[in-house]
């Protein structure tokens, strides 16, 4: 007996509009952070949250539109220029654990995405 493929996190959680709502919800709690809002530009982080839910739906196996626009995503790299130390690290990732807890992603994508995020955000510590 054939078994179905297995579903990708991100057409589990239904694509797109689910990332793009997570990372709404993220940058809602990052844009009045007092550590975190001031690692980034001046203005409404519309480009901030446009990179990070291509990223994301690439990552979690949607379309390849954050690569073929950005290139390779060089997650470290990009964020060397800011001083990343624990408390930037736990602010950042109580934004994105409170966004994950407001949607409506199922207990496992939930336990897939927290744990993501918190490997991300230790990854990304550089000070």
């Amino acid at each position: 007996m054939d078994e179905a493929p297995a579903q990708s996190l991100y057409e589990r959680v239904g694509g797109e509009p689910f990332f793009v709502e997570l990372v709404d919800r993220f940058y809602d709690g990052v844009a009045g952070d007092p550590v975190l809002r001031p690692m980034y530009r001046e203005g409404d982080l519309s480009e901030e949250r446009r990179w990070l839910a291509l990223f994301l739906v690439q990552y979690w196996g949607g379309p390849g539109t954050y690569s073929s626009q950005r290139g390779h995503p060089r997650l470290r790299a990009r964020h060397l220029p800011f001083g990343i130390g624990t408390a930037e690290r736990d602010a950042w990732f109580g934004h994105m654990a409170a966004a994950v807890a407001a949607s409506a992603a199922d207990p496992d994508s939930t336990t897939e995405l927290l744990n993501y995020f918190s490997s991300a955000a230790d990854f990304l510590i550089n000070r």
